[in-house]
């Protein structure tokens, strides 16, 4: 068996041309402009990266980008004076901080000072705690990314076995309560399961998110099995020359794939549908806040 590979690329940018569908009509019906706040703290290589691409799409899907750059040494009574100016904003329908920050900042206490309305990635003590109880919440981007292709590739997964590989609060958590929302039997699989393979063998949906490259293996996989692959890891490369390192999943790709009914690549797979989940997200934040219409296939 070959799997179909789920190509995340080219979904990710269907979900960005809907957004920017819903995003002429707010702004030609209400005259409303979404808009998402961005704030970087320090000087992270990859953050930077991760900023400036959420940056040119949101302006690329006809939003408002703002952008806060602050110093490595800020202040904690600083970095929640912006969180509050942003939270009163009423052109600001989205915001997000960007992880990790510097080691003084207390991380849970900057995401809390967010308004839970306008709290895009959905890491709010709120946000969790209505997501926990199935109740209308913002929805972290990588597991509503997650859950979008698999309702593409299945149509409804009532029913199935899942299987999430990993118990973080960003992915593995919040994506057990997606699959549990869409009617799936769900368990979380993480690093003191016993004997995990026969746990995940059982999966018509695997989820891995446990952030150690190619663990999952083809001997895992029950034939015909959908594969989520979320895990993003840089390994040496020696085969490219000295130095060289390339971009792995948590899964082992070409094993896996001659077993699975369906897989996501690593890159090209889960990790397009983040950033185009998190302007998702932004809408929906806009519709809510004005009282409109959320829009259709972009919202858990």
């Amino acid at each position: 068996m070959t799997a179909t590979v789920i190509d995340g690329k080219a979904f990710a940018a269907k979900v960005r041309g809907q957004v920017a569908d819903h995003v002429a009509r707010l702004k030609e019906a209400h005259g409303i402009t979404p808009g998402l706040a961005v704030v970087l703290v320090g000087e992270d290589p990859a953050s930077q990266v991760y900023v400036r691409s959420k940056g040119k799409m949101t302006v690329e899907v006809g939003m408002k980008s703002v952008e806060h750059k602050l110093d490595a040494d800020t202040s904690e009574e600083d970095l929640l004076a912006v969180v509050k100016s942003l939270n009163e904003d009423p052109e600001i329908h989205g915001i997000l901080v960007q992880l990790p920050l510097p080691g003084h900042l207390n991380e849970d206490l900057v995401i809390n000072s967010i308004d839970p309305a306008k709290d895009v990635d959905g890491f709010h003590i709120s946000n969790v705690g209505l997501l926990g109880t199935g109740q209308k919440s913002m929805v972290p981007c990588t597991p509503l990314g997650c859950l979008m292709m698999l309702r593409d590739h299945h149509g409804s997964l009532s029913g199935l076995n899942a299987v999430v590989i990993g118990r973080s609060n960003i992915v593995g958590k919040p994506m057990a309560q997606l699959l549990l929302g869409d009617s799936c039997t769900v368990t979380i699989a993480h690093s003191r399961t016993k004997d995990i393979q026969d746990v995940v063998r059982g999966a018509d949906v695997v989820v891995a998110a446990v952030g150690r490259p190619e663990m999952v293996t083809g001997e895992w996989i029950k034939p015909g099995a959908t594969v989520i692959d979320v895990g993003i890891n840089r390994i040496d490369a020696p085969e490219k020359g000295e130095g060289k390192t390339r971009l792995v999943g948590d899964c082992h790709y070409d094993s896996c794939a001659d077993v699975a009914g369906a897989i996501t690549p690593v890159p090209g797979g889960v990790g397009p549908m983040t950033i185009a989940c998190l302007l998702a997200n932004t809408v929906t934040a806009c519709c809510r806040a004005n009282g409109l219409a959320e829009p259709e296939g972009l919202t858990a």
